[in-house]
Protein backbone atom coordinates (compact mmCIF):
# COMPACT_ATOMS: atom_id res chain seq x y z
CA UNK A 1 0.00 0.00 0.00
CA UNK A 2 0.89 3.37 -0.73
CA UNK A 3 1.64 4.31 3.47
CA UNK A 4 4.20 1.59 3.65
CA UNK A 5 5.86 3.79 1.00
CA UNK A 6 6.45 6.77 4.03
CA UNK A 7 7.57 4.93 6.85
CA UNK A 8 11.15 5.50 5.72
CA UNK A 9 10.43 9.16 5.20
CA UNK A 10 8.57 9.36 8.53
CA UNK A 11 11.71 7.18 10.20
CA UNK A 12 13.83 9.56 9.13
CA UNK A 13 11.93 12.78 10.07
CA UNK A 14 11.55 11.32 13.17
CA UNK A 15 15.11 11.06 13.57
CA UNK A 16 15.65 14.00 12.65
CA UNK A 17 13.53 15.67 15.55
CA UNK A 18 14.65 13.81 18.47
CA UNK A 19 18.53 14.58 17.56
CA UNK A 20 17.60 17.92 16.57
CA UNK A 21 15.79 18.48 20.21
CA UNK A 22 18.70 16.60 21.33
CA UNK A 23 21.03 19.18 20.63
CA UNK A 24 20.28 21.88 22.42
CA UNK A 25 20.21 22.10 25.94
CA UNK A 26 18.50 25.33 27.70
CA UNK A 27 20.97 25.45 31.41
CA UNK A 28 18.58 25.80 34.53
CA UNK A 29 18.32 29.27 35.71
CA UNK A 30 21.41 30.61 37.66
CA UNK A 31 21.35 31.08 41.05
CA UNK A 32 23.07 34.18 41.36
CA UNK A 33 23.97 37.62 39.21
CA UNK A 34 27.33 36.65 38.20
CA UNK A 35 27.97 32.69 37.89
CA UNK A 36 31.62 32.05 36.11
CA UNK A 37 30.70 27.88 35.60
CA UNK A 38 33.53 27.81 33.15
CA UNK A 39 36.35 29.02 36.26
CA UNK A 40 38.03 32.07 34.08
CA UNK A 41 37.57 34.76 36.80
CA UNK A 42 39.16 35.64 39.95
CA UNK A 43 37.26 33.98 42.46
CA UNK A 44 37.22 37.64 44.89
CA UNK A 45 36.90 39.40 41.11
CA UNK A 46 33.99 37.25 40.88
CA UNK A 47 32.24 37.37 44.63
CA UNK A 48 32.88 41.65 44.43
CA UNK A 49 30.98 41.74 40.71
CA UNK A 50 27.99 39.75 41.93
CA UNK A 51 27.43 41.68 44.85
CA UNK A 52 27.45 44.76 42.92
CA UNK A 53 24.79 43.10 40.35
CA UNK A 54 22.94 42.53 43.05
CA UNK A 55 23.04 46.32 44.78
CA UNK A 56 22.34 47.28 41.20
CA UNK A 57 19.09 45.40 41.36
CA UNK A 58 18.38 46.78 44.41
CA UNK A 59 19.24 50.53 43.62
CA UNK A 60 17.22 50.11 39.99
CA UNK A 61 15.56 47.06 39.50
CA UNK A 62 17.45 46.23 36.77
CA UNK A 63 18.41 42.89 35.99
CA UNK A 64 21.86 42.45 35.06
CA UNK A 65 23.21 38.86 34.79
CA UNK A 66 26.76 37.45 34.02
CA UNK A 67 26.70 33.91 32.50
CA UNK A 68 30.23 31.78 31.52
CA UNK A 69 29.99 28.63 30.28
CA UNK A 70 32.79 26.83 28.85
CA UNK A 71 30.83 25.87 25.49
CA UNK A 72 27.67 26.38 23.50
CA UNK A 73 25.14 23.55 24.28
CA UNK A 74 23.51 24.56 20.66
CA UNK A 75 23.68 23.80 16.59
CA UNK A 76 22.25 27.11 16.50
CA UNK A 77 23.92 30.51 16.64
CA UNK A 78 24.89 32.19 18.89
CA UNK A 79 22.43 35.05 18.61
CA UNK A 80 19.37 32.88 17.91
CA UNK A 81 20.92 30.35 21.23
CA UNK A 82 20.99 32.83 24.13
CA UNK A 83 18.03 35.06 23.64
CA UNK A 84 16.61 31.66 23.87
CA UNK A 85 18.37 30.89 27.41
CA UNK A 86 18.01 34.66 28.84
CA UNK A 87 13.68 34.31 27.81
CA UNK A 88 14.00 31.19 29.70
CA UNK A 89 15.52 32.35 32.88
CA UNK A 90 13.07 35.30 32.61
CA UNK A 91 16.03 37.90 33.61
CA UNK A 92 14.40 41.23 34.14
CA UNK A 93 11.09 42.91 35.82
CA UNK A 94 8.26 41.57 34.06
CA UNK A 95 6.62 44.72 33.72
CA UNK A 96 9.75 46.61 32.77
CA UNK A 97 11.51 44.12 30.74
CA UNK A 98 14.59 45.61 32.03
CA UNK A 99 16.84 42.75 32.12
CA UNK A 100 20.11 42.09 30.33
CA UNK A 101 22.44 39.10 30.03
CA UNK A 102 26.37 39.11 29.03
CA UNK A 103 27.45 35.41 28.17
CA UNK A 104 30.45 34.26 27.56
CA UNK A 105 31.92 30.69 25.51
CA UNK A 106 35.40 30.50 26.31
CA UNK A 107 36.35 27.21 24.84
CA UNK A 108 34.32 28.60 21.74
CA UNK A 109 35.89 31.94 22.22
CA UNK A 110 32.66 33.90 21.46
CA UNK A 111 30.31 36.11 23.78
CA UNK A 112 26.84 37.98 23.62
CA UNK A 113 25.40 40.54 25.32
CA UNK A 114 21.15 39.45 25.24
CA UNK A 115 19.16 43.10 26.39
CA UNK A 116 15.85 42.90 27.44
CA UNK A 117 12.83 44.89 25.77
CA UNK A 118 13.26 47.56 28.26
CA UNK A 119 16.86 48.45 27.94
CA UNK A 120 16.94 48.58 24.25
CA UNK A 121 17.15 52.45 24.72
CA UNK A 122 20.10 52.59 26.50
CA UNK A 123 21.98 49.68 25.69
CA UNK A 124 21.47 49.83 21.97
CA UNK A 125 23.04 47.12 19.42
CA UNK A 126 25.68 49.57 18.35
CA UNK A 127 26.86 50.70 22.24
CA UNK A 128 26.77 46.71 22.97
CA UNK A 129 29.12 46.42 20.57
CA UNK A 130 31.48 49.11 21.52
CA UNK A 131 31.18 47.28 25.00
CA UNK A 132 32.26 43.85 23.36
CA UNK A 133 34.74 45.80 21.30
CA UNK A 134 36.56 48.13 23.60
CA UNK A 135 36.13 46.95 26.99
CA UNK A 136 36.58 42.68 26.45
CA UNK A 137 37.93 41.59 24.09
CA UNK A 138 41.32 43.80 24.22
CA UNK A 139 41.51 41.70 27.44
CA UNK A 140 41.00 38.46 26.61
CA UNK A 141 42.76 38.28 23.54
CA UNK A 142 46.09 39.24 26.17
CA UNK A 143 45.02 36.52 28.77
CA UNK A 144 43.49 38.84 31.31
CA UNK A 145 39.72 37.26 31.42
CA UNK A 146 39.07 38.24 34.72
CA UNK A 147 39.71 42.46 33.73
CA UNK A 148 37.70 41.77 30.89
CA UNK A 149 34.89 40.41 32.48
CA UNK A 150 34.67 42.96 34.91
CA UNK A 151 35.14 45.78 32.58
CA UNK A 152 32.19 44.65 30.23
CA UNK A 153 30.26 44.36 33.94
CA UNK A 154 30.74 48.01 34.15
CA UNK A 155 30.42 49.42 31.29
CA UNK A 156 26.63 47.26 31.38
CA UNK A 157 25.86 49.10 34.56
CA UNK A 158 27.35 52.82 33.66
CA UNK A 159 25.08 52.66 30.56
CA UNK A 160 21.46 51.14 32.70
CA UNK A 161 22.45 52.58 35.70
CA UNK A 162 19.42 56.01 35.05
CA UNK A 163 16.98 53.84 33.50
CA UNK A 164 14.59 52.75 36.25
CA UNK A 165 14.62 53.40 40.13
CA UNK A 166 15.04 50.09 42.50
CA UNK A 167 12.48 49.10 45.25
CA UNK A 168 15.54 48.25 47.83
CA UNK A 169 14.93 44.84 47.20
CA UNK A 170 15.96 42.23 44.51
CA UNK A 171 13.53 39.23 43.24
CA UNK A 172 15.16 37.54 45.49
CA UNK A 173 15.20 38.76 48.56
CA UNK A 174 11.47 38.57 48.28
CA UNK A 175 11.16 35.23 47.73
CA UNK A 176 13.93 34.25 50.12
CA UNK A 177 12.09 36.45 53.00
CA UNK A 178 10.82 34.02 54.55
CA UNK A 179 7.42 33.53 52.97
CA UNK A 180 6.16 30.56 52.25
CA UNK A 181 5.89 30.33 48.30
CA UNK A 182 3.36 28.55 46.17
CA UNK A 183 5.47 25.13 45.88
CA UNK A 184 5.46 25.30 50.08
CA UNK A 185 1.56 26.39 50.28
CA UNK A 186 0.82 23.33 47.98
CA UNK A 187 2.58 20.97 49.33
CA UNK A 188 1.44 21.22 52.97
CA UNK A 189 -2.37 21.40 52.00
CA UNK A 190 -1.42 17.98 50.14
CA UNK A 191 0.11 16.80 53.26
CA UNK A 192 -2.77 17.66 55.49
CA UNK A 193 -5.01 16.44 53.32
CA UNK A 194 -3.08 13.39 52.83
CA UNK A 195 -2.50 13.13 57.00
CA UNK A 196 -6.50 13.62 57.50
CA UNK A 197 -6.83 10.55 55.14
CA UNK A 198 -4.44 8.16 57.07
CA UNK A 199 -5.87 9.36 60.36
CA UNK A 200 -9.45 8.40 59.34
CA UNK A 201 -8.16 4.74 58.23
CA UNK A 202 -5.99 4.27 61.04
CA UNK A 203 -9.15 5.06 63.19
CA UNK A 204 -10.87 2.09 61.40
CA UNK A 205 -8.15 0.08 61.84
CA UNK A 206 -6.78 -0.98 58.49
CA UNK A 207 -5.67 0.21 55.17
CA UNK A 208 -6.21 -1.63 52.09
CA UNK A 209 -2.52 -2.40 49.63
CA UNK A 210 -3.07 -2.38 45.92
CA UNK A 211 -2.60 -6.21 46.20
CA UNK A 212 -5.69 -6.27 47.93
CA UNK A 213 -4.48 -7.28 52.20
CA UNK A 214 -5.86 -5.51 54.13
CA UNK A 215 -2.95 -4.93 57.32
CA UNK A 216 -3.16 -2.84 60.62
CA UNK A 217 -0.72 0.40 60.04
CA UNK A 218 0.14 3.20 62.17
CA UNK A 219 2.14 6.25 60.40
CA UNK A 220 5.68 6.80 61.75
CA UNK A 221 6.58 8.50 58.48
CA UNK A 222 6.62 8.28 54.47
CA UNK A 223 7.01 5.39 53.43
CA UNK A 224 10.82 4.65 55.09
CA UNK A 225 11.67 7.65 52.79
CA UNK A 226 15.19 9.08 53.56
CA UNK A 227 14.22 12.59 53.47
CA UNK A 228 10.77 12.73 52.50
CA UNK A 229 8.94 13.32 48.64
CA UNK A 230 8.22 16.96 49.30
CA UNK A 231 10.27 19.80 47.59
CA UNK A 232 9.42 23.33 46.97
CA UNK A 233 11.65 26.08 45.33
CA UNK A 234 11.87 29.89 45.75
CA UNK A 235 12.05 30.46 42.22
CA UNK A 236 15.06 30.44 40.17
CA UNK A 237 17.43 31.44 42.61
CA UNK A 238 18.10 28.04 43.58
CA UNK A 239 18.12 28.03 47.20
CA UNK A 240 19.30 31.60 48.77
CA UNK A 241 20.89 32.58 45.75
CA UNK A 242 21.25 36.54 44.84
CA UNK A 243 19.23 35.99 41.45
CA UNK A 244 15.67 35.25 40.69
CA UNK A 245 14.00 35.68 37.10
CA UNK A 246 11.31 38.65 37.65
CA UNK A 247 9.66 37.40 34.19
CA UNK A 248 11.38 39.46 31.90
CA UNK A 249 11.17 38.98 27.94
CA UNK A 250 13.56 39.32 25.13
CA UNK A 251 13.47 39.94 21.59
CA UNK A 252 16.85 39.70 20.44
CA UNK A 253 18.40 42.89 20.95
CA UNK A 254 22.47 43.32 21.57
CA UNK A 255 25.55 42.32 19.97
CA UNK A 256 28.10 39.39 19.78
CA UNK A 257 31.52 38.90 19.31
CA UNK A 258 34.74 36.93 19.29
CA UNK A 259 38.22 37.42 20.36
Amino acid sequence: MRWRLLIPFLGAWLVFAVCGSAAETIPPAPRDHFNDYAGIVAPATARQLNDELTQFERATSNQLVVAIFPRMQSDSSIEDYTVRVAQAWGVGQRDKKNGAVLFIFSQDRKLYIQVGYGLEGVLPDALCKQIIANEITPRFRSGDFTGGVANGVHALVAATKGEYRGTGRTVADGRNSGGLSFGSIAGIIIFLILFGLVQVMTRRGSVYSRRGLVTPWISTGWGGGSSGGWSSGGGSSGGGGSFSGGGGSFGGGGAGGSW
